[in-house]
């Protein structure tokens, strides 16, 4: 669907430029003297021109499009799993590593003080 700016398209801001632009050349041309006082008439059917092109060729249509509802899919739901699997068996291997560090800790006897 097209851009729409305060609920119209760009083709009217386009079409209002044109017309603008024409006014304001028709009246620079209009202050001209000789035969570049005619040129308003060309300079007229060159924006009548463009404004039935884009009138009667929209390069939208007309109707919007339905709106599709997102769908939101877990692509790496898989790849999740296993990531989630290694990172337990590396979790449960620490573990199991540092008990028998933390059990079977030496403890050494204090020395006995002799008088």
């Amino acid at each position: 669907m097209a851009v729409t700016i305060l609920g119209v398209g760009e083709g009217v801001f386009i079409l209002a430029l044109v017309w603008i632009l024409t006014l304001l050349f028709g009246v620079l041309l209009s202050r001209a003297s000789g035969p570049a006082k005619f040129s308003i008439v060309p300079l007229f059917f060159l924006a009548l021109i463009i404004t039935l092109v884009l009138v009667f060729f929209p390069r939208s249509s007309e109707v919007p499009s339905p709106v599709r509802e997102v769908e939101i899919v877990d692509n790496f739901f898989i790849g999740r799993y296993v990531l989630l699997s290694l990172v337990s068996a590396v979790f449960l291997a620490a573990v199991f590593m540092l008990l028998p560090v933390h059990f079977l800790e030496p403890v050494y006897a204090r020395a006995l003080r002799m008088n």
